[in-house]
Parts: C-alpha cells; structure tokens; sequence
C-alpha cells in the first residue's frame, strides 16, 4: 500500500474513497485480497470512520465484498462474471471510441499520447504498478474524451472489478495491455469512429485472452 496517496484532509471521508477505488481500479488489491479498517486508517494517518464509510460505499460499487463486519474482501470474478463484463466493456468502451472520434481535442489526443509514453517507460522500468495505471487511465480517458460523464462513471464501476483480475495476471502478457492501444489513437486522430470502436473491442477480447484462460483453468481445478 506504500504506493496509495494519503487522502486529502478536506473531506476526508470524499478522500478515503476517492483513493481506494482508484487502488482497486489499478489493481493495488488482489481477488480475495482482505481489506482491514485499522491498517488501513494507520497508513493513511486517519481514524477508522473514514476507512469504514469508504469501504462500505465501495461495498455498495460492488468492488469490494461484505462477509462480515470484519471480513471485507475484494471479490474474485468466476468466467461467466469476466465474460458478462467483458461483453459490456466491448459495448461501451466501443461507444466511447467512437464517440471520441468526433469530440476530442487536439489536447485530449495528445493527453492519451502521454499515456502510452509513461506506459511504455513502466513497462521497460518493471514498474507494473505505474503500468496498470496507465493502462486503465487510456481505457478510462475515452469516456472523458468523448464527452460522456455518465458512461465514465459506468464503466468504473465494471473497472472495479476488472483491475484486481488484470494485476493478478500482470506478467502473462504485459504487452498485450498496450500493442493495441495505438491502434485507437491512430483511429482517433484520424476522425474513424468505426475504427476505433473495432481497435478498442480488440484489445478488450485478444488482449484479455490470458485472463480467461486463467479463469477458465481456475474453473477447471475447481471442478476436478
């Protein structure tokens, strides 16, 4: 948790959930990892309530799972749950793409440029935190890009759970969380909604093969 940003003083309580999901979302936590209040309140210099309001609201997110007051964990997704979700991020991402084509800015394009810099720098510094992270900020970014403030706060929601799943299989395939994001960018600025929303269903499906196949195998040892 060294990583995570210690919440800002002003609305604490706004703060705490701010950082833990955006820690969930770039998979500092992993499935069935346990997320304890007071550890959490000492890292961050804070008293329990504000850890505990966090934690119950990304309860509500369906980020994190309630067994027990004690007992909060963030959940791990079965394959139907990653094929439901993946289903949706193809729809939804692909509206956004294609959306974007036509709203963003110079500044926006030059924005996710910058992304792919500092994740390709993570990648060759073995730094996969920084490289999560700017992984889910490019998917994130095509909303904001486009426009769509209520599809960006969708589509966290299904990031909520996809991070903890993408950081558990970080080394199976580093590269495939990028080889086909500069496709999108190139179908972006050259104004092709239909290619971009192709580019980023792309990357969704091949570049997410190593996740259900780890799931897939997870499934198959399970019922052995």
């Amino acid at each position: 948790m060294d990583d995570m940003p210690a919440p800002p003083r002003e609305n604490l309580s706004e703060g705490t959930y701010q950082v833990l999901k955006a820690a969930l979302m770039r998979g500092r936590f992993r499935p069935g990892e346990r997320l304890k209040i007071r550890d959490l309140a000492a890292e961050f210099c804070t008293s329990v309530t504000p850890v505990r309001d966090a934690l119950w609201r990304l309860v509500q997110d369906d980020g994190l799972e309630f067994r027990s007051a004690r007992d909060i964990r963030v959940p791990a997704l079965s394959r139907a749950d990653y094929l439901e979700i993946r289903a949706m991020r193809v729809a939804l991402e692909g509206l956004a793409a294609r959306q974007a084509a036509t709203q963003a800015s110079a500044a926006d394009l030059d924005g996710l440029a910058l992304l792919l810099t500092r994740h390709e720098a993570a990648l060759a510094e073995g730094e996969h935190l920084d490289a999560l992270s700017a992984n889910q900020e490019f998917h994130l970014a095509l909303a904001v890009c486009a426009g769509m403030p209520i599809l960006a706060a969708t589509l966290e929601r299904l990031w909520l759970r996809m991070g903890p799943l993408i950081a558990q299989n970080f080394g199976a395939r580093e590269r495939g969380m990028i080889e086909h994001h500069y496709p999108v960018l190139d179908a972006l600025r050259a104004r092709d909604g239909d290619a971009a929303a192709m580019a980023i269903a792309r990357d969704i499906v091949e570049g997410g093969k190593g996740l259900l196949d780890f799931l897939t195998g997870a499934e198959a040892q399970t019922h052995d």
